[in-house]
């Protein structure tokens, strides 16, 4: 298993355009993918755009990404980029 922290940057959080560029992103490793959220404990598995929204990802929510599996390192450092570029947002 391996693992990485970050926080949600973009002022709009994870509302349904990032969930979906992240679910997209998700869905392309092997392995098994959750997004943990630190306040509160609550985690989801990566590849569900109903359980991801269910988190409620608002800016400045310290999230951790895991995965296990063959491609887990690439895996999670590929959603924490993501995470960290803002989505593309707020530019």
């Amino acid at each position: 298993m391996y693992s990485k922290k970050t926080v949600i940057a973009n002022n709009t959080g994870l509302h349904a355009r990032p969930a979906s560029d992240f679910i997209a992103n998700a869905t392309k490793f092997k392995s098994r993918i959750f997004i943990k959220r630190l306040d509160s404990g609550d985690e989801a598995n990566a590849k569900s755009i109903i359980m991801l929204l269910s988190l409620a990802l608002d800016k400045g929510t310290e999230v951790e990404i895991y995965a296990e599996g063959e491609d887990e390192i690439t895996a999670v450092n590929s959603l924490i980029d993501l995470i960290d570029s803002k989505f593309g947002e707020d530019k």
